[in-house]
């Protein structure tokens, strides 16, 4: 036995000192009350189209439905629950699939915003360069 390794005498000696060890290195997953945490769900992978050569490919969205999602963040770049619901069902999409688009578009979107700013942050540092040049010129002369 390595001394990482503990027998069930040493797990009765931690377990005095340390009251609910037990329930901490092994829980009960048994009977989930609905105020208990519910164990993760693992995700269902290769949700896109099986080729027939058993690859799976991401599903593309169309172009109505990219149109009506660009519309709906237009109006609103967080979506409640009710009207992410609404859009899914119209568009014949998973809720999840609106969500991660909405997220996707939100992070495209702020990546933008930024791009914007520095660039017109840029684009005033280098005038006051140039003015500052000019000042220097004009009173060092």
């Amino acid at each position: 036995m390595t001394h990482h390794q503990l027998d069930d005498h040493q797990m009765v000696m931690i377990s005095q000192y340390y009251t609910g060890i037990n329930t901490q290195l092994v829980p009960d997953h048994q009977g989930f009350s609905s105020g208990e945490v519910q164990p993760w769900r693992r995700r269902k992978k290769n949700k896109g189209e099986t080729s027939s050569a058993g690859v799976v490919r991401k599903r593309k969205l169309s172009e109505e439905q990219v149109n009506l999602l660009e519309r709906s963040f237009g109006d609103a770049h967080k979506l409640d629950m009710e009207t992410k619901a609404k859009l899914a069902s119209e568009l014949g999409l998973d809720l999840q699939q609106v969500a991660v688009w909405f997220q996707n578009r939100r992070a495209r979107w702020k990546k933008k915003k930024i791009e914007d700013e520095y660039s017109k942050l840029k684009s005033q540092h280098e005038i006051t360069i140039v003015e500052k040049c000019r000042l220097e010129t004009q009173f060092n002369v």
